[in-house]
């Protein structure tokens, strides 16, 4: 299993592509790792028509929804600087116990 630098439910900041253009931080839905993408809020909106479904009680129309964006796409924002920065891994000593943290590559912030 792939190992990536960004989680669910980190803020992070479209670089490429053509939500690139909107500086604002959103939130990592979901991560796709079998096809290294990423699902972000409000990033990559397009229009399904979808059928409906009474079973499921799902009216039919057309719907906009989020699609995944590759993960070379996007970069974490970090919470203490509030700039998009590249993060890197460190261990804490706590307790006797070693603890593997990330922290931010602009601040040396530790971002958990």
């Amino acid at each position: 299993m792939k190992s990536f630098r960004i989680r669910k439910g980190d803020n992070v900041m479209v670089i490429t592509g053509k939500d690139a253009d909107k500086n604002v931080p959103r939130k990592v839905l979901k991560i796709l790792r079998k096809h290294d993408r990423v699902l972000v809020e409000k990033t990559n909106m397009v229009k399904r028509h979808m059928r409906p479904n009474p079973y499921a009680q799902q009216p039919g129309g057309i719907i906009e929804k989020e699609m995944p964006i590759h993960i070379s796409n996007v970069m974490v924002v970090c919470p203490s600087c509030h700039r998009p920065t590249r993060i890197g891994y460190r261990y804490i000593e706590s307790e006797g116990k070693r603890k593997k943290v990330r922290f931010c590559k602009k601040c040396n912030e530790v971002m958990e």
